[in-house]
């Protein structure tokens, strides 16, 4: 289809009263960023409201990276005219032909006059535009609430817009305007899903993935390479860091605490990332916590392992159905990576009966008569290697070594 410019609606953060600029700031400058490889592109900018005049570059392109900036609630594709009612009713007839219309397809016109020396009111409008439309395609039905095609003619001194597509974006606020996060990213569905939650409410975030070598691959930690790559697609690069864990983990076995192995491990974690949070910056830990959805994530254990850090712990996901989680893992695009069988440090040692009910007090005392585990853990930090990740990094060899396999359902 053609068109001239691309209209884009801001989100929630319009509400902000005195804060509202720093959040426009905020997502005119990741729009730039994202159209810097669109030299002919160029913004527009309105009270509410920017424009992208496409001069020529591809609109199906440009749609595609903007749905992704975080902040822009929609996207309309529009043509552009001349303010006068032949040229309006003309390209009105070609932009509505290029749509797939059926005996079924229903419209209307709604025609707004922004520019009130136009000779014609908006309602006038509606019938002028709405007419020869109906003697072109008399396929075509009235119809006044909730049709196919909503034809928006908005009349401007020097040009008047038409559009009809309302293509949903991101939404949310713009990138980083709330603060940074350190992400617990795993191979699995669900962190991915709480870090694309997290950017979407304004966060930045640093990724901080924990591998067991030589007991988990380095295909597994290409996946979570992967992931990282994914979720930048977003935000133009993430921080990810990568924790030696293979001391910390096995320091907790044969301690005769089997069914607390879990409980201990994650608390590691959170202290582990805490210190990275500490060094970057951070003001919180994201995590991938759904209530109820495996032993770690029960409302004792949650309480248990939340002790081991002072940070805030957002957990974007706690209360949404799994149903839910692998959906939008499927919209943001990283469902199939997500469950590639390269398993993570998290499926190590796992026992049969993980404690559902953890006593704080006892975890304590355990955690205390490990006097290694503080060098464990500090050192652990010291070890972590931390790469930029962007949508165009290149992550190994995974994607050549994608063998057949069968869903787990231990995944879902």
């Amino acid at each position: 289809m053609t068109y001239d410019m691309l209209l884009l609606r801001f989100g929630e953060f319009t509400l902000k009263g005195k804060n509202r600029n720093r959040f426009e700031k905020s997502v005119l400058n990741h729009i730039r960023n994202v159209l810097k490889p669109y030299p002919g592109a160029k913004i527009l900018k309105e009270y509410g409201r920017l424009y992208i005049e496409l001069n020529g570059e591809p609109p199906e392109i440009l749609i595609h990276a903007l749905k992704k900036v975080f902040g822009l609630v929609s996207i309309s594709p529009v043509r552009v005219c001349p303010s006068e009612l032949d040229p309006i009713i003309a390209t009105a007839v070609e932009f509505v032909g290029q749509k797939e219309l059926t005996d079924t397809t229903t419209f209307k016109v709604n025609a707004r006059r922004v520019w009130k020396q136009f000779p014609h009111s908006s309602q006038e409008m509606n019938h002028l535009v709405g007419s020869p439309l109906l003697r072109t395609y008399p396929q075509l039905k009235v119809k006044v609430k909730k049709p196919d095609i909503e034809l928006r003619v908005e009349i401007r001194e020097n040009e008047t817009y038409l559009y009809y597509e309302v293509i949903p974006g991101a939404g949310g606020y713009p990138l980083g305007t709330n603060g940074k996060a350190m992400l617990l990213l795993s191979g699995g569905i669900d962190s991915p899903v709480a870090g694309w939650s997290a950017m979407r409410r304004g966060l930045e975030i640093e990724c901080v993935h924990f591998y067991s070598f030589p007991y988990t691959s380095q295909l597994a930690k290409e996946k979570v390479m992967e992931l990282t790559r994914l979720l930048s697609g977003y935000t133009g690069k993430i921080k990810l860091h990568l924790v030696p864990f293979t001391d910390v983990q096995t320091s907790f076995v044969g301690i005769g605490q089997d069914n607390l192995i879990i409980t201990f491990m994650r608390r590691a974690m959170l202290r582990i990332a805490s210190s990275l949070a500490e060094r970057e910056g951070a003001l919180a830990i994201v995590t991938g916590d759904s209530l109820g959805q495996v032993a770690s994530q029960t409302l004792p254990s949650m309480n248990v392992i939340g002790r081991a850090t002072e940070l805030p712990l957002l957990r974007p996901l706690v209360m949404m159905d799994k149903n839910d989680i692998i959906n939008i893992a499927m919209d943001i695009g990283t469902f199939e990576t997500s469950i590639l069988p390269y398993e993570d440090c998290c499926t190590l040692f796992v026992p049969k009966s993980p404690t559902t009910n953890p006593n704080l007090n006892i975890i304590e005392k355990v955690e205390a008569s490990l006097t290694r585990l503080p060098a464990l853990l500090q050192a652990a930090v010291e070890g972590t290697e931390t790469v930029i990740i962007t949508p165009d990094s290149k992550i190994g060899t995974m994607a050549e070594k994608n063998e057949e396999f069968t869903l787990n359902e231990d995944w879902f």
